[in-house]
């Protein structure tokens, strides 16, 4: 680079050479990065979210299995519940999320063929205890950061006979029907839609929590007694 010098008193000029050092490779990736970053920041928009998981079996970490199969006279505990205070809820005491995922559950079963399920006040009871559970411990799994399954929950909810139990986990935020799009999204996905359209269950129910930011959690169990 060279700048120029004018000297008043002789008018003369001089030029002068200067040498400009090139910026280090780190400093050019750092402002290469802030750059790119201003960019896409003008482009980013806020998009609904959503995650879902079907039921792992009771017994093998590794497992694919997606229903628990009840033992007999199995030792369990009773003790309440650390989450979901609330008794047994009917279908009419229902959220409009949970009754909308139960209708859309039933209507996917009429179109195979299928008996709709009974709704099932315990089940809702236990799935409303998951759900708020994973809501305000932060986690999203059918396992409790206690260890306890979807078995054990069912034993310390008093649901203690059974044939076979299983269970689909959703959540979502931003959507205006949460109950609904759970529901699509699960009949999308093999082994949330072999629970929904399984021959051999009888009931079923929802639970749903809406966290403080919007978050909805739903837990959806069904039973075979």
């Amino acid at each position: 680079m060279f700048i120029s010098k004018s000297n008043l008193a002789g008018s003369q000029v001089t030029i002068s050479k200067v040498r400009v050092r090139p910026l280090p490779a780190a400093m050019l990736l750092l402002v290469m990065i802030a750059i790119c970053r201003g960019a896409l920041a003008q482009d980013v928009q806020v998009r609904p979210i959503a995650r879902l998981i079907s039921n792992p079996v009771s017994n093998a970490a590794f497992s694919r299995t997606r229903r628990v199969m009840s033992e007999e006279n199995t030792a369990v505990k009773t003790a309440g519940a650390e989450f979901g205070a609330t008794t047994s809820t009917s279908l009419d005491d229902a959220s409009l999320i949970e009754r909308r995922a139960f209708e859309i559950t039933n209507q996917a079963r009429v179109e195979k063929g299928l008996a709709p399920l009974a709704w099932d006040s315990e089940l809702c009871h236990m799935a409303r205890q998951h759900s708020e559970s994973m809501a305000r411990l932060g986690y999203f799994s059918h396992e409790t950061p206690g260890g306890l399954r979807i078995k054990e929950r069912a034993h310390e909810n008093g649901i203690l006979r059974f044939r076979v139990i299983g269970e689909n986990i959703a959540y979502n935020k931003g959507y205006d029907d949460p109950g609904a799009f759970a529901v699509e999204r699960w009949m999308i996905s093999s082994g949330h839609r072999a629970n929904i359209l399984y021959v051999g269950f009888q009931a079923s129910a929802i639970g749903s929590y809406v966290s403080a930011d919007g978050g909805v959690y739903l837990t959806q169990v069904f039973i075979a007694r």
